[in-house]
């Protein structure tokens, strides 16, 4: 029988989080995760439950426009998925613009502004976290976009390029003028990358310089304690979480009954896992066919087995599968040996999703 985790104090009475109009299902979001957030993985989010919005990984403007199969895959959506918006990133403000447009004659619910990747490829472009280093160049492309659609558009950005300068306080207050609804915040430096702590002190800095619209936490959340210390040391509205999502897919739905009832369930067990696991590669074979699913799923699957305290041998045969048949067999392999610590019917470990390392410059 699960028992409940003794949990931080419950928070104050949860008021509605709204996107302007937009009134989401809980103040817990799911991030924008490039290679993670696809669309089998938020049907999995959903069925739990607890998720307030899911966002889609980033998508290039430019991709959109010239409609390439990678873009339209990555935007592909499911009755279930909803509300959910597309992250899309760009330094060009008409193509930002006319690919906002797109979107809301797609159906999206909201339109996400990319300022937050601090990955050499997309900041080289001048795009991602690059943005916040050309002020006004960036509160028109932003004002650009806001203007160009009537569906909720926010920004999610990091709290600046470096130490030297926090901008994210001022871009939050100069978007809000510009029509944003919501602004959520890494509360690292793009320079530091994954290194270092969060820093609550420039996320609450941020929630201090906007009037109305809601700011949104997001960095290192991978339980209930860190978010109840998101929530009380910056005043944010939301919480994003991204990685902590991976390596706990139950944590939406544990927040909320924290929120709620002041305790939550534990996680999946072992077996509970597996499943999950299955079912998220059903998804993707729906949506791209098995043979590319098979090859697709391997990165998501390694962090599922990890959670699971899969032997190494057997994680490694996962990873060298080829095909649903030799999968099959290696999960069978799984399922019969169970996990390596612990049991299959009660709490694992907790399992910490690993982020780059090395120098930003080089991702």
């Amino acid at each position: 029988m699960d028992v409940p985790l003794p949990l931080s104090p419950i928070p104050p009475a949860p008021q509605p989080l709204w996107y302007g109009s937009l009134r989401l299902n809980s103040r817990y979001l799911l991030s924008p995760l490039a290679g993670f957030t696809n669309l089998p993985f938020r049907r999995i989010c959903r069925e739990i439950g607890g998720v307030g919005l899911c966002t889609t990984d980033l998508v290039s403007a430019r991709g959109l426009l010239e409609r390439s199969s990678k873009s339209m895959q990555l935007i592909e959506t499911y009755p279930t998925d909803t509300p959910y918006a597309v992250q899309i990133f760009g330094p060009d403000r008409l193509e930002m613009r006319d690919a906002a447009r797109f979107l809301q004659e797609f159906g999206v619910d909201s339109v996400d502004i990319n300022m937050g990747c601090p990955v050499a490829r997309i900041t080289g472009h001048g795009a991602g976290s690059a943005m916040m280093c050309s002020v006004d160049k960036t509160i028109e492309l932003v004002r650009t976009v806001v203007e160009s659609v009537s569906i909720p558009v926010t920004v999610k950005m990091r709290l600046g390029w470096d130490d030297s300068n926090w901008s994210a306080p001022f871009f939050a207050k100069e978007f809000e003028q510009a029509g944003i609804a919501a602004v959520a915040i890494h509360g690292r430096t793009r320079a530091q990358g994954f290194t270092g702590s969060v820093n609550h002190d420039g996320i609450r800095q941020t929630v201090e310089a906007v009037q109305r619209i809601p700011v949104i936490g997001n960095g290192d959340i991978r339980d209930v304690a860190g978010a109840e210390r998101m929530f009380r040391e910056t005043g944010c509205q939301g919480i994003s979480i991204g990685r902590g999502a991976l390596a706990n897919p139950w944590i939406f739905r544990q927040l909320v009954e924290w929120e709620t009832t002041g305790r939550a369930q534990p996680p999946g067990t072992f077996d509970e896992r597996l499943q999950l696991m299955l079912r998220q590669l059903r998804y993707l074979e729906e949506q791209v066919g098995p043979p590319r699913a098979v090859r697709m799923f391997r990165k998501m699957g390694h962090w599922y087995l990890k959670s699971m305290r899969v032997h190494k041998r057997l994680r490694h045969q996962f990873q060298l599968a080829e095909d649903r048949d030799e999968i099959d067999r290696v999960l069978e392999e799984i399922c019969a040996a169970g996990p390596t610590s612990g049991d299959r019917t009660g709490l694992l470990p907790d399992m910490h999703v690993p982020v780059p390392g090395g120098p930003v410059e080089r991702w």
